[in-house]
């Protein structure tokens, strides 16, 4: 069924003055014609939604009905028409962004914050991925834009740095590390270190056994198929075991619960790389507003060194 946005405002004009003569007037058209344009939405809908006699002009039960339901549907007609001209200005449209877990936890609501200041009509709709998963969802279609922790090169898929980061220590605060600060990372030789599994964040994990090999010994490490990182984090406060997360997520979890430590990791610190993914083919205004934001956000927030702001991190892989 077909309702015409004209008809519906006609039939609001009426209910609101409950006379067709002032309700014509106020809309400019000749009072028979007003008439036959509500009949027509009457005969559209199959019921009458006024009651005319010669003194008065009532709402039916129909009617009023209609009085609560069209300016929801007139309102979300002209929301359609709005954001389809904006999107054809290029100043509006919708992004399908999706973040590796992590990223959720200071990262991403940084730049969300960014893009809704710089383009409160571009819509974002973020969903979580493991950073393995980012860049052939990219390149299939399925996402527009991705924010992964070291993605592997594939072809078709352009990457730009976004956020330099360090990791951090995370434990209970019954762990004896937790009474020291910095952490050197040779202090983690005992220890067994909570991670993704390695195909899910390849180069996240090789990052960290390389610092803990450069401090004289090979990591003992504890990782779990597909793990969540809220069941990663219960772990620690009922075991010895320690996480090293990027700092972002380790200290809205040490200051989100007592029960857990935040640590500072050194003597190597250990840095990350969180970068954000396109398709190489994309030609879209909204993508295109979503990574300026980007930029302006990592640059806004200092999350790069300047050799990183002009450094290429193509994930094509090579010819």
């Amino acid at each position: 069924m077909d309702l015409e946005p004209r008809l519906l405002r006609y039939f609001l004009a009426v209910a609101q003055d409950l006379h067709f003569g002032r309700a014509a007037a106020r809309l400019h058209i000749s009072q028979p014609s007003l008439s036959n344009q509500i009949q027509n939405l009457e005969r559209t809908l199959r019921t009458d939604l006024f009651v005319r006699t010669s003194r008065k002009v009532e709402l039916t039960p129909a009617g009023r009905a209609l009085c609560e339901e069209a300016p929801l549907a007139l309102a979300a007609l002209e929301r359609a028409a709005e954001r389809t001209r904006l999107a054809g200005a290029g100043a509006g449209g919708t992004v399908r962004l999706g973040y590796a877990p992590m990223a959720g936890y200071g990262t991403l609501g940084a730049v969300l914050a960014r893009v809704e200041y710089d383009s409160p009509n571009v819509t974002v709709v973020a969903s979580e991925h493991f950073s393995s998963e980012l860049p052939g969802l990219v390149l299939a279609g399925d996402l527009d834009v991705g924010i992964a922790l070291f993605p592997e090169p594939m072809r078709g898929v352009t990457g730009t740095p976004l956020r330099l980061e360090s990791l951090a220590l995370l434990l209970g605060t019954d762990h004896p590390l937790a009474d020291t600060d910095p952490v050197p990372v040779s202090s983690l030789r005992n220890e067994t270190v909570l991670l993704f599994p390695r195909e899910l964040a390849p180069g996240y994990y090789d990052r960290v056994v390389a610092a803990c090999e450069r401090s004289g010994f090979r990591p003992r490490i504890r990782a779990f198929p597909d793990p969540p990182p809220r069941a990663m984090v219960a772990r620690l406060r009922a075991s010895r075991e320690v996480g090293l997360p990027p700092a972002s997520f380790a200290h809205h979890t040490a200051a989100a619960d007592p029960g857990y430590a935040a640590r500072r990791v050194v003597e190597p610190e250990i840095h990350v790389e969180w970068s954000i993914l396109r398709s190489a083919r994309t030609r879209s205004a909204a993508v295109a507003r979503f990574l300026e934001s980007a930029r302006r956000c990592a640059q806004g927030h200092g999350w790069l060194p300047p050799a990183h702001t002009t450094t290429s991190a193509d994930t094509r892989a090579p010819n």
